[in-house]
């Protein structure tokens, strides 16, 4: 199944982001983006209305886009999707709440500052450190969906060792250098 085929996704996801310093510019700034995202999703109009969810909690594109996420991170690994599901929904329910506070004409000028100095960040770590462009100039729904839980699937190997199954790591960084190897081939043949 290619559409949960981790390794294939960690790989692409991973191909783009071996500069140690462009790996740190995006652990720093992913999850803002979501955040600031979700923060202007909270002025989406309601799909639902239950009356069990206090306002400012709001059944809108927000929580449906926070739905698929999290739905889709669980299904690449239980347990560190589980854990990405999880931030995901604390994201939503903190910007729920940090909306309804703010106001529409106060909001969106916070969303914008962040969205342009997070991306910036994240172009000058392609830029100026991996020397490649970004993931999402050749798949752009993969480099949105998956970036965020991808930064979280590295700190957590990075942090604790953390492997899906035995052997995950040697898969995914074979398939990384073969990814990169390919680029390089690939890049090498333009400037001749």
């Amino acid at each position: 199944m290619a559409m949960i085929d981790l390794e294939k996704h960690f790989a692409f996801y991973g191909a783009y982001h071996s500069n140690p310093v462009n790996i740190f510019i995006h652990m720093l700034f992913v999850w803002p983006i979501l955040f600031t995202a979700q923060l202007l999703f909270y002025f989406t109009p309601t799909l639902f209305s239950f009356s069990f969810f206090p306002p400012p909690l709001l059944l809108n594109y927000g929580f449906l886009f926070t739905a698929i996420y999290a739905l889709f991170y669980a299904s690449l690994d239980l347990k560190a999707g589980s854990l990405a599901a999880l931030l995901t929904f604390l994201c939503w329910l903190a910007s729920s709440f940090l909306a309804n506070y703010l106001g529409f004409s106060l909001a969106w000028k916070i969303v914008l500052a962040s969205q342009i100095f997070c991306w910036t960040g994240q172009f000058i770590g392609h830029g100026v450190f991996e020397k490649r462009a970004p993931a999402l100039f050749d798949n752009l729904v993969q480099a949105f969906l998956m970036a965020p839980f991808f930064v979280l699937f590295e700190a957590l190997q990075l942090s604790v060792g953390y492997e899906p199954y035995p052997g995950f790591q040697a898969k995914v960084k074979a398939r990384i250098e073969a990814e990169r190897k390919q680029w390089q081939d690939k890049k090498q043949k333009k400037l001749s």
